[in-house]
């Protein structure tokens, strides 16, 4: 009877073992892939290179695993302790490679091989250690089942617990512990077979991943102050994205994962430029949509128009709002807009915020990050202008950053010709930005646009009349191209945007 219950016990805590490991691995390469996209962007290109190898890894440690053929107690330990120390320093590892010796690729490559193939080697050991316990349809069904229950686990604490609450970082060295768990509970259940040894080892990589969890805020802080030229002075993970602000003195600048989206010391030439144009252009301000713009400066621009009834600012991340509503030093930046009783903030996917309005707005401003991928480039498609278009009234206006003519011009053209088959009037503009470049914005309305009759206000830091007619002027390297509208279809707003980029920094 005893040696039943301890059979038993064994098999249950193997396959919850099982279950553990499958939790692991998943999460690995969904901070593999996380952190590519975070540190390097194009976020489809890293998670299908992650998990293409990481699972390609797999399949070669499983065919490794026949050339273990004794000692299967030992070998399953044993790598419990090696992936524990590799995944749990893996995201350490990666940042390291990225901020000091420039060579990520490699590294990420290293990681993702040894960390897929030793994950390949534990589930045939599994398997044959419990074949004594179970006939073989009984022991895959058993083990396979517990490894894809734990993947859905994974997949879901992953981005609803893990990155939010913990960041890539101290997540990383969590599920080190975790394996380190598994080889904990092995090294129980076999101790008799394995020895006292074994302890030595556990206590050693436990100490090491203790600390590392410990330190994992202030590992974060030394690696991503390499990454940006001042000091950070605030930094979270939501579920959404990584916003970082960082200081000198009195010039401010914001980060979201790792895109450079304002600095104090030129923002107005950037926000001045999306809204007036725009609201010049409307002879009507009753309703206002503001689309992202979670900074407020966009705000701070419509609010100088008096006319202004009703601001609506719909921002799918509550903590960017929240940070530029309540921090004293960024709720300056934008004039503490976002006290003004006429501003109503929406925190809700943009597109799902469309699908339900009934208001027909007088100008429409979208100050959307770039669009380096899907979730971003649906913004950007010919679908959700034509949505935008509906929602326009008589005589409204809408306008978007369009990113860089001379950095993606194909990308920048792709925007313009997307609105153009909205079949509105529509107008590419340009100006210069030192912190971004040369950077471009498309308006569109229901009538011509004609920026020379205008005359911005006299109380803007940048914009006059004279370089609000010089911003239609495009010099030859940056003249219109051919290319083909952003459609929900293709996301060709990706390629190009890609593109562009790689032709600065290969």
């Amino acid at each position: 009877m005893a040696s039943s219950i301890d059979s038993k016990a064994k098999e249950i805590a193997l396959l919850f073992g099982t279950f553990l490991i499958a939790i692991s691995g998943l999460v690995y390469q969904l901070l593999e892939g996380t952190l590519s996209s975070y540190l390097l962007g194009d976020s489809i290109y890293h998670f299908s290179l992650v998990i293409g190898l990481f699972m390609s890894s797999m399949g070669i440690g499983a065919w490794l695993s026949r050339f273990i053929e004794t000692e299967l107690e030992h070998a399953f330990v044993k790598l419990q302790l090696a992936i524990a120390l590799l995944g749990g320093f893996s995201a350490f590892i990666l940042f390291f490679a990225f901020a000091y010796i420039n060579n990520y690729d490699a590294f990420l490559y290293v990681i993702t091989i040894f960390l897929g193939s030793m994950l390949g080697v534990e589930i045939p050991l599994i398997i044959r250690i419990l074949k004594e316990s179970f006939s073989l349809k009984t022991n895959i069904s058993n083990v396979f089942t517990v490894d894809y229950i734990g993947a859905l686990f994974a997949s879901l604490l992953f981005p609803l617990v893990l990155v939010p609450q913990l960041g890539l970082m101290q997540t990383s060295f969590l599920f080190g512990l975790l394996n380190l768990f598994v080889a904990t509970l092995s090294w129980y259940i076999f101790r008799e077979l394995l020895g006292k040894k074994y302890v030595f080892y556990l206590l050693t990589v436990f100490t090491i991943l203790i600390l590392g969890f410990w330190q994992s805020s202030q590992l974060t802080t030394l690696m991503e102050n390499k990454l940006y030229k001042n000091n950070i002075v605030y930094a979270t993970q939501t579920p959404y994205q990584k916003i970082v602000i960082t200081a000198n003195n009195n010039r401010i600048q914001c980060y979201i994962n790792g895109a450079i989206q304002f600095d104090s010391i030129d923002e107005h030439r950037y926000h001045e430029s999306l809204v007036h144009p725009a609201m010049l252009t409307s002879p009507k301000h009753e309703n206002i949509l503001i689309i992202g713009g979670g900074d407020g400066m966009a705000l701070r621009e419509v609010l100088k128009y008096e006319q202004v009834e009703n601001i609506t600012l719909v921002d799918l991340d509550p903590m960017m709002t929240k940070i530029f509503k309540e921090h004293q030093t960024l709720s300056q930046l934008n004039d503490h807009a976002y006290n003004n009783p006429k501003v109503t903030v929406i925190n809700q996917d943009a597109w799902k915020f469309m699908e339900t309005s009934q208001t027909l707005y007088d100008v429409i401003i979208l100050d959307l990050p770039d669009p380096n991928n899907i979730s971003l480039s649906r913004l950007y498609s010919q679908t959700f202008y034509k949505i935008l278009a509906n929602q326009l009234s008589r005589t409204g206006v809408m306008v978007t950053q369009a990113s860089s003519p001379m950095f993606t011009p194909k990308a920048f053209w792709s925007i313009k010709e997307t609105m153009v088959s909205t079949n509105l009037q529509t107008k590419a503009y340009h100006t210069y930005i030192p912190s971004f470049g040369e950077w471009g914005f498309v308006i569109a309305s229901k009538f011509p646009i004609h920026f020379e009759k205008y005359t911005p206000k006299a109380n803007l830091k940048y914009l006059n009349k004279e370089v609000l007619r010089r911003m239609e002027i495009f010099g030859k390297d940056i003249s219109p191209l051919k290319v083909d509208a952003n459609k929900l279809s293709d996301h060709k707003l990706i390629e190009y945007y890609n593109e562009g980029w790689d032709v600065w920094y290969e």
